[in-house]
């Protein structure tokens, strides 16, 4: 199959066009983002990436929100995704670092790299379901080490790993099966996964959304990392061909809405074959007034049978 490649038309040579932002219905103010004060050098303000298996096309891009640009603060969102070679499974991690928290990007990249790496472990000593307790506990245990030497090698409390690193977490896995991949995850806190009808172009939450269907209102309440719900709220689904499977933070959930708007209608027509990680970063970079959190989104398609790549 060949592929689309999404994006503006572009003259010979160097004189094309640049890719302008995308407006969404109002946008916000347009500046130029301030840097990220230090010691915050080491989390860009976009990051994306981007690859194939035979079975699956996995991107993922998270984006700097207007309102820590203009404030210069840090990214706080974080996404990562790693092949289990041995079987084929895709393992991968969204975390949503919490705003009130005083180093919350550190808490969300541990948080996935800790449950990232005991992912690969389990699914290299069992081919069971994958343990979410179990993963979570240590991503939980991860942001309580980095808070000791925070701290200067005082077993720290929940309460102060919270005030320094709480996060959001949803982590899980794409395993490849003859009748379609099979998807298992978790979720702590409130970000969202979605299944993306890519023929209708409709959006079927994993989870239970933050607000009621038809309220204006948008939950708030959060009880992120380093606290392990009992039980922890988990699902799986199979992948057909017309399925994708999205991962959001809030800052892509909450303009998404019940994904019948703009931007569901924007991601819908995007999403229909895998862009160029590039062009989901730009993409998610969308411009629309009062929207200004973080966005973070990872995507994972099924190849279909016989599809050229």
């Amino acid at each position: 199959m060949t592929r689309r490649g999404p994006g503006p038309e572009q003259g010979p040579g160097p004189a094309a066009v640049p890719w302008e932002r995308i407006a969404v219905g109002t946008p916000g103010i347009e500046f130029e983002p301030r840097p990220p004060r230090q010691p915050a050098y080491d989390f860009p303000d976009t990051e994306c990436d981007g690859w194939s298996t035979d079975e699956l096309a996995v991107r993922f891009a998270s984006v700097r929100g207007a309102k820590h640009r203009y404030y210069g603060r840090p990214r706080q969102d974080a996404a990562r995704a790693a092949l289990h070679q041995p079987t084929g499974a895709v393992a991968f991690a969204v975390a949503d670092g919490v705003s009130a928290a005083t180093s919350a990007e550190l808490g969300a990249i541990e948080a996935c790299r800790a449950a990232l790496a005991r992912t690969l472990h389990l699914l290299s000593a069992s081919p069971g379901p994958v343990d979410f307790p179990d993963v979570a506990r240590h991503a939980a245990r991860r942001l309580r080490q980095v808070a000791r030497w925070r701290l200067g090698g005082g077993e720290p409390d929940p309460a102060e790993v919270a005030r320094l690193y709480a996060t959001t977490l949803v982590t899980g896995v794409v395993h490849p099966d003859p009748a379609g991949p099979v998807v298992e995850l978790c979720r702590i806190g409130d970000s969202g996964a979605w299944l993306l009808d890519l023929p209708h172009g409709r959006y079927h939450p994993l989870f239970d959304p933050k607000s009621a269907a038809g309220s204006p209102l948008i939950g708030t309440e959060v009880t992120p990392l380093p606290t392990v719900p009992d039980p922890i709220e988990r699902t799986s689904v199979r992948l057909t061909p017309q399925l994708a499977l999205l991962i959001g933070t809030d800052g892509f959930g909450d303009p998404l809405g019940d994904g019948d708007g703009r931007v569901g209608a924007l991601f819908a027509d995007a999403l229909a074959e895998p862009p160029t990680p590039l062009w989901l970063a730009h993409l998610l970079d969308f411009s629309r007034e009062t929207f200004d959190d973080d966005r973070t989104l990872l995507v994972v398609w099924p190849h279909a049978a016989g599809e050229e790549r």
